[in-house]
């Protein structure tokens, strides 16, 4: 190999997942985090568009966890419903970085006011059905999240706003809820209950109004007299609504199909975690999204990887028998305890890695502090990618 063989940097392995790569790419518009909690999702998205950001691109950063660490991490007083500018980014050739946190009720209130007639609007807003709907239900912050993505898209479409927008998911056993809540709250809103709701003034089912009020008065009996009243207004008033909520769930869904949205599955090397990636990943391709690749975060590493477990064990116990340095002792005996989390981990991702040969992965070492500001956002950045 001659000299400018030697000095040309090396292409990285077809299985590693090259995250600048990625942002780097105008192609791509939209990055969705998911994962289980607690695995560093929320954290590698910020990192993500900080980065970004600093790389050039103009990036809104979408969290859905309830959680505060992202307002934290990206050093900001507050983080709510509106996009707000991160000032200690850097961005550099036009780059920019903003970030927001779904309030999912503002954003159920907002997509009323923007679709409904004045007077149905108000009605609709003030009545507690809906209040316990838009605040609580199953599946609103996960629909209400398709509903920010798709004004975020239109909104970057219409005003150059942003050409990157990072949406980091919530947390759930059932994976990507996020996919399937626009599907449940749709249904749930044209479904047959409710339309039965409607019946004794609408249509045909004026004719069968013995029936229905056979059906009303066990109703009446189960909900109570004012909840099912509740219900009844809210359904009355809510009802020239419910095609759109299809509409333009079906519209978002179909945005996350092509080709410039990139998912990444963020997991830790545990095997809770790991097993939720595989279903993430899975689920992911059976529904045609397209994965980029797994983040296997928080990985265990050591600057003395000669020294194995057994060896450190097995010094340390010479020590104690010979009752000599016991400080030494309990260091080789914590460093012990490191390296078999570092060999648990190794043997996990690579487990993973096998398994799924045809996804890419990028490792991510334990830091050990956790990530409270830019600074720390700035290194997560650099670990994604090296």
């Amino acid at each position: 190999m001659d000299e400018g063989e030697a000095e040309r940097p090396r292409s990285r392995p077809m299985t590693e997942l090259d995250l600048d790569a990625l942002i780097d790419d105008a192609g791509t518009r939209i990055i969705v985090t998911c994962g289980a909690g607690g695995v560093g999702k929320t954290t590698t998205a910020a990192a993500l568009g900080l980065r970004a950001a600093e790389r050039g691109r103009k990036v809104v950063v979408l969290t859905i966890d309830p959680a505060r660490r992202l307002a934290q991490s990206l050093g900001l007083t507050e983080l709510d419903n509106v996009p707000r500018a991160v000032a200690g980014a850097n961005p550099k050739n036009g780059g920019r970085l903003d970030a927001m946190m779904l309030d999912m009720k503002r954003t159920f209130d907002d997509v009323v006011l923007q679709h409904a007639t004045p007077e149905k609007a108000e009605q609709i807003l003030a009545n507690p059905f809906y209040q316990a709907l838009s605040s609580s239900f199953a599946g609103t912050q996960e629909y209400m999240a398709m509903e920010k993505l798709g004004q975020l898209h239109h909104q970057a479409e219409r005003t150059g706003d942003w050409d990157l927008i990072i949406v980091d998911t919530p947390p759930s056993r059932s994976a990507l809820d996020f996919l399937d809540a626009p599907e449940r709250l749709a249904s749930l809103l044209e479904g047959r209950f409710l339309r039965l709701l409607l019946a004794p003034a609408r249509g045909p089912f004026k004719l069968m109004s013995a029936g229905v009020n056979m059906a009303m008065s066990v109703l009446n009996k189960v909900l109570g007299a004012q909840v099912l009243t509740d219900v009844q207004t809210f359904v009355a008033a809510f009802d020239t609504l419910f095609g759109g909520f299809r509409q333009r769930a079906e519209q978002t869904v179909a945005l996350l199909r092509e080709p410039h949205t990139a998912f990444l599955v963020v997991a830790s090397p545990q095997n809770d975690a790991l097993r939720e990636a595989s279903y993430f990943a899975e689920r992911l391709r059976a529904e045609g999204m397209p994965l980029a690749g797994v983040v296997l975060n928080r990985v265990t590493t050591t600057q003395a990887s000669e020294l194995s477990a057994e060896r450190s064990l097995a010094a340390a116990e010479k020590l104690e028998e010979a009752d000599k340095s016991p400080l030494t002792a309990a260091v080789l005996r914590l460093h012990a305890d490191k390296m078999q989390q570092v060999v648990g981990d190794h043997k996990r991702a690579e487990r993973f890695r096998r398994g799924h040969r045809a996804i890419r992965t990028v490792e991510v070492p334990a830091l050990a502090d956790d990530v409270h500001d830019l600074g720390g956002l700035r290194t997560i950045g650099e670990l994604l990618t090296a």
